[in-house]
Protein backbone atom coordinates (compact mmCIF):
# COMPACT_ATOMS: atom_id res chain seq x y z
CA UNK A 1 0.00 0.00 0.00
CA UNK A 2 3.29 2.42 0.41
CA UNK A 3 4.22 1.49 -2.64
CA UNK A 4 1.81 2.63 -4.81
CA UNK A 5 1.51 6.11 -2.50
CA UNK A 6 4.71 6.26 -3.18
CA UNK A 7 3.95 5.75 -6.90
CA UNK A 8 0.96 7.97 -7.30
CA UNK A 9 3.21 10.76 -5.37
CA UNK A 10 6.04 10.39 -7.98
CA UNK A 11 3.92 10.38 -10.44
CA UNK A 12 2.03 13.57 -9.81
CA UNK A 13 5.23 15.64 -9.26
CA UNK A 14 6.66 14.58 -12.71
CA UNK A 15 2.87 15.75 -14.19
CA UNK A 16 4.01 19.35 -11.99
CA UNK A 17 7.43 19.11 -13.78
CA UNK A 18 6.24 18.52 -17.25
CA UNK A 19 3.10 21.26 -16.42
CA UNK A 20 5.70 23.48 -16.25
CA UNK A 21 7.77 23.03 -18.82
CA UNK A 22 4.76 22.96 -20.78
CA UNK A 23 4.24 26.34 -19.55
CA UNK A 24 7.88 27.81 -21.08
CA UNK A 25 8.21 26.03 -23.96
CA UNK A 26 5.86 25.86 -27.19
CA UNK A 27 6.83 23.92 -30.37
CA UNK A 28 5.39 24.98 -33.59
CA UNK A 29 5.72 23.46 -36.87
CA UNK A 30 6.41 26.68 -38.77
CA UNK A 31 8.50 29.16 -36.72
CA UNK A 32 6.46 32.71 -36.20
CA UNK A 33 7.19 35.76 -37.83
CA UNK A 34 8.21 38.64 -35.04
CA UNK A 35 7.76 42.65 -35.17
CA UNK A 36 8.88 43.08 -31.83
CA UNK A 37 8.59 46.78 -32.43
CA UNK A 38 5.35 46.40 -32.65
CA UNK A 39 5.06 43.52 -30.17
CA UNK A 40 3.71 41.56 -32.74
CA UNK A 41 3.67 37.94 -33.41
CA UNK A 42 2.09 36.16 -36.79
CA UNK A 43 1.45 32.91 -36.68
CA UNK A 44 1.12 30.81 -40.15
CA UNK A 45 0.37 27.60 -38.74
CA UNK A 46 -3.09 26.37 -40.00
CA UNK A 47 -5.43 26.04 -36.68
CA UNK A 48 -7.46 22.64 -36.55
CA UNK A 49 -10.33 23.13 -38.17
CA UNK A 50 -12.40 20.64 -36.47
CA UNK A 51 -12.10 22.63 -33.05
CA UNK A 52 -12.53 25.96 -34.14
CA UNK A 53 -15.45 25.53 -36.33
CA UNK A 54 -18.70 26.31 -35.24
CA UNK A 55 -20.04 25.96 -32.34
CA UNK A 56 -17.70 22.84 -30.98
CA UNK A 57 -17.13 22.22 -26.93
CA UNK A 58 -14.33 23.44 -26.17
CA UNK A 59 -13.84 25.89 -28.86
CA UNK A 60 -12.91 28.83 -26.13
CA UNK A 61 -10.43 26.89 -24.46
CA UNK A 62 -8.91 25.99 -27.65
CA UNK A 63 -8.43 29.69 -28.69
CA UNK A 64 -7.14 30.48 -25.24
CA UNK A 65 -4.81 27.96 -25.65
CA UNK A 66 -3.21 29.14 -28.77
CA UNK A 67 -3.13 32.74 -27.55
CA UNK A 68 -1.31 31.78 -24.64
CA UNK A 69 1.16 29.59 -26.92
CA UNK A 70 2.04 32.87 -29.06
CA UNK A 71 2.34 35.15 -26.16
CA UNK A 72 5.01 32.85 -24.62
CA UNK A 73 7.02 32.67 -27.74
CA UNK A 74 6.48 36.53 -28.07
CA UNK A 75 7.69 36.88 -24.44
CA UNK A 76 10.73 34.37 -24.75
CA UNK A 77 11.82 36.99 -27.95
CA UNK A 78 11.61 39.97 -25.60
CA UNK A 79 13.30 38.39 -23.00
CA UNK A 80 16.09 37.76 -25.32
CA UNK A 81 16.72 41.40 -26.26
CA UNK A 82 19.51 44.00 -24.39
CA UNK A 83 17.88 45.29 -21.63
CA UNK A 84 19.10 47.65 -19.09
CA UNK A 85 18.14 49.49 -15.88
CA UNK A 86 15.97 52.75 -15.81
CA UNK A 87 16.61 55.14 -13.22
CA UNK A 88 19.66 53.97 -11.64
CA UNK A 89 20.46 50.42 -10.60
CA UNK A 90 17.33 50.01 -8.63
CA UNK A 91 14.91 50.80 -11.19
CA UNK A 92 12.87 48.33 -13.47
CA UNK A 93 14.60 46.06 -16.09
CA UNK A 94 13.37 47.74 -19.67
CA UNK A 95 14.22 46.20 -22.84
CA UNK A 96 15.21 47.89 -25.78
CA UNK A 97 12.96 47.35 -28.63
CA UNK A 98 13.72 47.52 -32.15
CA UNK A 99 12.32 49.95 -35.50
CA UNK A 100 9.30 48.12 -36.48
CA UNK A 101 8.88 46.78 -39.90
CA UNK A 102 5.36 46.66 -40.28
CA UNK A 103 3.66 49.53 -41.10
CA UNK A 104 0.22 49.22 -38.85
CA UNK A 105 -3.07 51.23 -39.95
CA UNK A 106 -4.10 53.84 -37.93
CA UNK A 107 -8.05 54.90 -37.90
CA UNK A 108 -7.65 58.87 -37.72
CA UNK A 109 -4.40 60.39 -39.48
CA UNK A 110 -1.60 61.43 -36.54
CA UNK A 111 -2.45 64.80 -34.84
CA UNK A 112 -0.97 68.00 -36.56
CA UNK A 113 2.25 69.66 -34.03
CA UNK A 114 1.21 72.85 -32.05
CA UNK A 115 2.59 75.61 -33.45
CA UNK A 116 5.11 76.66 -30.54
CA UNK A 117 4.06 80.04 -28.86
CA UNK A 118 5.87 83.34 -29.04
CA UNK A 119 7.86 82.37 -25.74
CA UNK A 120 8.83 79.06 -27.48
CA UNK A 121 10.32 80.72 -30.17
CA UNK A 122 11.76 83.34 -28.29
CA UNK A 123 13.82 80.53 -25.49
CA UNK A 124 14.32 78.82 -28.77
CA UNK A 125 16.05 82.25 -30.63
CA UNK A 126 18.13 82.56 -26.83
CA UNK A 127 19.27 78.74 -26.53
CA UNK A 128 16.71 79.30 -22.72
CA UNK A 129 16.30 75.64 -21.74
CA UNK A 130 13.30 74.44 -19.62
CA UNK A 131 14.31 73.64 -16.07
CA UNK A 132 12.40 71.26 -14.07
CA UNK A 133 11.47 72.71 -10.80
CA UNK A 134 9.60 70.95 -7.90
CA UNK A 135 5.90 72.02 -7.42
CA UNK A 136 6.21 72.30 -3.25
CA UNK A 137 8.57 74.98 -1.76
CA UNK A 138 9.43 75.48 1.82
CA UNK A 139 7.26 78.48 3.11
CA UNK A 140 9.42 80.20 6.33
CA UNK A 141 6.33 82.34 7.76
CA UNK A 142 3.87 79.05 7.59
CA UNK A 143 6.61 76.59 9.02
CA UNK A 144 5.80 73.85 6.29
CA UNK A 145 5.95 72.70 2.50
CA UNK A 146 3.18 74.86 0.30
CA UNK A 147 2.31 74.61 -3.43
CA UNK A 148 4.69 77.15 -5.51
CA UNK A 149 1.60 78.38 -7.78
CA UNK A 150 -2.24 78.52 -7.00
CA UNK A 151 -4.04 78.79 -3.80
CA UNK A 152 -1.55 78.50 -0.13
CA UNK A 153 1.30 79.02 -2.36
CA UNK A 154 4.22 80.19 0.23
CA UNK A 155 4.40 83.38 0.94
CA UNK A 156 0.76 83.93 0.29
CA UNK A 157 -0.76 86.50 -1.93
CA UNK A 158 0.73 90.00 -2.16
CA UNK A 159 -2.78 91.10 -2.34
CA UNK A 160 -4.31 89.70 0.66
CA UNK A 161 -1.26 90.35 2.86
CA UNK A 162 -1.86 92.32 6.64
CA UNK A 163 1.24 94.43 5.24
CA UNK A 164 1.80 95.93 2.22
CA UNK A 165 5.13 97.97 1.78
CA UNK A 166 5.68 101.27 0.58
CA UNK A 167 7.58 101.52 -2.53
CA UNK A 168 10.20 104.31 -2.73
CA UNK A 169 9.20 107.59 -4.45
CA UNK A 170 5.66 106.15 -3.85
CA UNK A 171 2.73 108.24 -3.00
CA UNK A 172 2.44 108.02 0.62
CA UNK A 173 -1.20 108.51 0.69
CA UNK A 174 -1.92 106.27 -2.24
CA UNK A 175 -3.90 102.41 -1.04
CA UNK A 176 -1.32 100.25 -1.53
CA UNK A 177 -3.74 97.21 -1.35
CA UNK A 178 -6.07 98.55 -3.53
CA UNK A 179 -2.64 99.22 -5.97
CA UNK A 180 -1.38 95.43 -5.92
CA UNK A 181 -5.22 93.91 -6.12
CA UNK A 182 -5.29 96.08 -9.75
CA UNK A 183 -1.98 95.01 -10.60
CA UNK A 184 -3.23 91.45 -10.39
CA UNK A 185 -6.51 92.24 -12.31
CA UNK A 186 -3.46 93.86 -15.25
CA UNK A 187 -1.47 90.51 -15.24
CA UNK A 188 -5.03 88.37 -14.86
CA UNK A 189 -5.98 90.31 -18.31
CA UNK A 190 -3.14 90.95 -19.68
CA UNK A 191 -1.91 86.71 -19.48
CA UNK A 192 -5.87 86.02 -21.22
CA UNK A 193 -4.58 88.54 -23.82
CA UNK A 194 -1.48 86.37 -24.71
CA UNK A 195 -3.58 83.47 -24.61
CA UNK A 196 -5.86 84.51 -26.95
CA UNK A 197 -2.92 85.49 -29.31
CA UNK A 198 -1.50 82.22 -28.87
CA UNK A 199 -4.69 80.73 -30.10
CA UNK A 200 -5.21 82.95 -32.91
CA UNK A 201 -1.65 82.14 -34.20
CA UNK A 202 -2.57 78.32 -34.10
CA UNK A 203 -5.48 79.28 -36.26
CA UNK A 204 -3.77 81.01 -38.41
CA UNK A 205 -1.31 78.82 -39.04
CA UNK A 206 -3.71 75.77 -39.54
CA UNK A 207 -5.40 78.02 -42.20
CA UNK A 208 -4.42 77.66 -45.93
CA UNK A 209 -4.93 81.60 -46.53
CA UNK A 210 -2.18 83.37 -44.05
CA UNK A 211 -3.63 86.18 -41.99
CA UNK A 212 -1.33 89.37 -41.77
CA UNK A 213 0.71 88.37 -38.73
CA UNK A 214 0.66 90.59 -35.58
CA UNK A 215 3.64 92.77 -34.66
CA UNK A 216 5.93 91.19 -31.92
CA UNK A 217 6.51 94.47 -29.78
CA UNK A 218 2.52 94.22 -29.50
CA UNK A 219 1.49 97.68 -31.08
CA UNK A 220 -1.73 96.67 -32.72
CA UNK A 221 -4.87 98.68 -33.65
CA UNK A 222 -8.15 97.99 -31.95
CA UNK A 223 -9.34 96.37 -34.99
CA UNK A 224 -6.67 93.96 -35.30
CA UNK A 225 -7.15 93.25 -31.89
CA UNK A 226 -11.10 92.85 -31.53
CA UNK A 227 -10.09 90.13 -34.79
CA UNK A 228 -7.86 88.40 -32.70
CA UNK A 229 -10.03 88.05 -29.49
CA UNK A 230 -13.28 86.93 -32.23
CA UNK A 231 -11.02 84.46 -33.93
CA UNK A 232 -9.80 82.84 -30.91
CA UNK A 233 -12.93 82.79 -29.07
CA UNK A 234 -14.83 80.81 -32.08
CA UNK A 235 -11.93 78.50 -32.08
CA UNK A 236 -12.73 76.45 -28.95
CA UNK A 237 -14.78 73.40 -29.01
CA UNK A 238 -18.24 74.84 -28.26
CA UNK A 239 -17.85 77.81 -30.85
CA UNK A 240 -17.08 80.15 -27.89
CA UNK A 241 -20.37 79.82 -26.17
CA UNK A 242 -18.47 79.10 -22.31
CA UNK A 243 -15.77 81.28 -23.40
CA UNK A 244 -15.23 83.96 -20.59
CA UNK A 245 -15.07 88.00 -21.70
CA UNK A 246 -11.82 89.87 -21.02
CA UNK A 247 -12.62 93.30 -19.04
CA UNK A 248 -14.33 95.60 -20.95
CA UNK A 249 -15.24 93.63 -23.78
CA UNK A 250 -18.13 94.69 -25.55
CA UNK A 251 -20.76 91.82 -26.14
CA UNK A 252 -21.14 91.09 -29.90
CA UNK A 253 -24.45 89.86 -31.09
CA UNK A 254 -24.68 86.69 -32.38
CA UNK A 255 -24.61 86.25 -36.30
CA UNK A 256 -27.09 85.03 -38.20
CA UNK A 257 -24.58 82.16 -39.80
CA UNK A 258 -22.59 81.82 -36.79
CA UNK A 259 -22.13 78.44 -34.90
CA UNK A 260 -24.16 76.59 -37.77
CA UNK A 261 -23.53 72.91 -38.03
CA UNK A 262 -24.98 70.56 -40.31
CA UNK A 263 -27.85 68.32 -39.40
CA UNK A 264 -28.55 64.86 -40.41
CA UNK A 265 -32.14 63.27 -39.66
CA UNK A 266 -32.45 60.24 -37.78
CA UNK A 267 -32.48 56.73 -39.39
CA UNK A 268 -35.05 55.34 -37.37
CA UNK A 269 -38.00 56.55 -35.04
CA UNK A 270 -39.19 59.15 -37.20
CA UNK A 271 -41.61 57.12 -39.83
CA UNK A 272 -43.97 60.03 -40.44
CA UNK A 273 -41.57 62.34 -41.31
CA UNK A 274 -39.83 59.88 -43.92
CA UNK A 275 -43.21 58.92 -45.07
CA UNK A 276 -44.10 63.10 -45.72
CA UNK A 277 -40.83 63.07 -47.60
CA UNK A 278 -41.26 60.14 -49.74
CA UNK A 279 -44.38 61.42 -50.82
CA UNK A 280 -43.63 64.43 -51.64
CA UNK A 281 -40.61 63.11 -53.78
CA UNK A 282 -43.74 61.14 -55.74
CA UNK A 283 -45.85 64.07 -56.12
CA UNK A 284 -43.08 65.88 -57.44
CA UNK A 285 -41.82 63.21 -60.07
CA UNK A 286 -45.55 62.79 -60.90
CA UNK A 287 -46.31 66.44 -61.73
CA UNK A 288 -46.21 67.98 -65.02
CA UNK A 289 -45.26 71.36 -63.68
CA UNK A 290 -40.98 72.04 -64.57
CA UNK A 291 -39.24 72.23 -60.89
CA UNK A 292 -37.16 74.58 -62.98
CA UNK A 293 -37.88 77.93 -63.63
CA UNK A 294 -37.54 78.27 -67.10
CA UNK A 295 -38.14 82.04 -67.09
CA UNK A 296 -35.41 82.83 -64.43
CA UNK A 297 -32.68 80.58 -65.88
CA UNK A 298 -33.56 82.24 -69.95
CA UNK A 299 -32.97 85.31 -68.29
CA UNK A 300 -29.77 84.41 -66.55
CA UNK A 301 -28.18 83.00 -69.32
CA UNK A 302 -29.05 86.57 -71.59
CA UNK A 303 -27.60 88.41 -68.76
CA UNK A 304 -23.94 86.12 -68.99
CA UNK A 305 -24.07 86.45 -72.81
CA UNK A 306 -24.55 90.13 -72.97
CA UNK A 307 -21.49 90.28 -70.05
CA UNK A 308 -19.31 88.23 -72.23
CA UNK A 309 -20.48 90.41 -75.32
CA UNK A 310 -18.81 93.99 -73.45
CA UNK A 311 -16.32 91.92 -72.00
CA UNK A 312 -14.40 90.94 -75.27
CA UNK A 313 -15.81 94.54 -76.94
CA UNK A 314 -13.63 95.98 -74.27
CA UNK A 315 -10.26 93.89 -74.30
CA UNK A 316 -10.65 94.66 -78.07
CA UNK A 317 -11.07 98.21 -77.92
CA UNK A 318 -7.82 98.09 -75.41
CA UNK A 319 -5.99 96.03 -78.08
CA UNK A 320 -6.77 98.59 -80.51
CA UNK A 321 -5.52 101.75 -78.62
CA UNK A 322 -2.10 99.92 -77.45
CA UNK A 323 -1.67 99.28 -81.35
CA UNK A 324 -2.60 103.02 -82.01
CA UNK A 325 0.17 104.09 -78.90
CA UNK A 326 3.02 101.57 -81.00
CA UNK A 327 2.04 103.64 -83.84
Amino acid sequence: MAAVRVEEVLAAAEEQEAEKRRSVTVEKELELEFDLGNLLAVDRNPPAAAGLRGAAPGREAKLRALARDNTQLLVAQLWELPAERAGGAGGPLVARLPDPTFRLPREKPPPRPRPPTRWEQFARLKGIRRRKRTSLVWDEEAKEWRRRWGYRRAGGDPARAWLAEVPEGADPEEDQFARLRREKRERVARNELNRLRNLARAHRAGTAIPAAPLHPTGHQSREELSHVARVARVSTASLGRFQPRLPKEPAETPSRNAGKKRRFEPLLGNLAAERSRQLELLRDMGSKKPVLNITRAVNKQLRQEEAEAAAAKRKKQSQRGKRGRRQ
